[in-house]
């Protein structure tokens, strides 16, 4: 049976091979992108199979609209795709305050609007998939991604609690975490090399130029690869909560988890002492 999908950040990127990849096998689609300009040859090469819709993700009213056009129009909707992000780079002390809004405003907000619009059709329907795209940087974090990395880890939670409160409705939910890929915006292949660039403190040079000698060494994946996953994925009847698009990053959230657990055994005392009681090597009073 065919899917009708709603897929935010159309333009271009993994959002456009998204999109490509579920109208090629006769799925149908409502592709939005800032500039509906931009999704003109979708609508020349597929026609009805595809509905463009102009749409800023940090305006809620233009995202509800859009939700509710998109639902007229095909009479359900199937698939979510919260793909519409970019990444602010820069220190945390460089970071002006417009910038770090600006960023939770599309990353975070933008989702949030999606799924607030969507929900209501997928529990009427009582199915359905949303799928948001976090990062590898949703779940480790590198220095002078500090903006991006906050709206990232912040989708991984919310979407986890998510996952939680709509499954009695026969919704899903999975988090995709990509690592590089090789966009039409560029081949490399480092999550933050292709972001907005906050005012630069000499302070910090250094750490750029360490930062910029090792940056971009993965390997950048095939978007049009990672679109027929994400066929697979919706397609499954048991689809993960969490997913890894891309090779690379894997060991090194193996051991930056491993890390974690370590640092907490290590300091257990002090977590005991921290919660008023007796440390787990005294013996309770009766």
């Amino acid at each position: 049976m065919s899917k009708v999908w709603f897929v935010t950040g159309s333009s271009r990127g993994l959002g456009r091979n998204f999109v490509e990849a579920a109208l090629s096998r006769g799925d149908q689609v409502a592709a939005t992108a800032r500039d509906a300009a931009s999704l003109d040859d979708l609508v020349a090469a597929h026609g009805d199979a595809v509905l463009p819709l102009e749409m800023d993700v940090t305006d809620k009213a233009a995202v509800f609209e859009s939700v509710k056009r998109a639902e007229r129009h095909f009479g359900r909707l199937d698939v979510i795709v919260n793909n519409a992000g970019y990444a602010q780079v820069g220190a945390v002390e460089e970071l002006s305050e417009r910038e770090l809004r600006a960023q939770l405003e599309t990353n975070l907000f933008g989702a949030v609007w999606v799924i607030q619009a969507a929900l209501p059709f997928l529990r009427q329907q009582r199915s359905g998939h949303i799928v948001q795209l976090s990062s590898a940087a949703g779940v480790i974090a590198m220095p002078l991604g500090g903006a991006y990395h906050a709206s990232k880890w912040a989708l991984e939670g919310l979407n986890e609690a998510l996952a939680g409160e709509v499954a009695e409705f026969g919704v899903k939910v999975t988090i995709i975490e990509p690592g590089g890929f090789a966009t039409r915006r560029g081949k490399n292949p480092d999550p933050l090399a292709n972001g907005h660039m906050a005012q630069t403190d000499p302070a910090y040079d250094a750490l750029r130029s360490r930062l910029g000698a090792v940056a971009g060494k993965q390997p950048a994946g095939d978007p049009a690869a990672a679109a027929q996953a994400l066929l697979k994925l919706v397609d499954s009847d048991n689809p993960p909560l969490r997913v890894l698009f891309g090779q690379g990053f894997y060991p090194m959230i193996q051991q930056a988890y491993a890390d974690r657990l370590k640092t907490w055994s290590d300091w257990q005392d002090l977590s005991a002492e921290a919660h008023g009681g007796p440390a787990p090597s005294e013996p309770s009073q009766p």
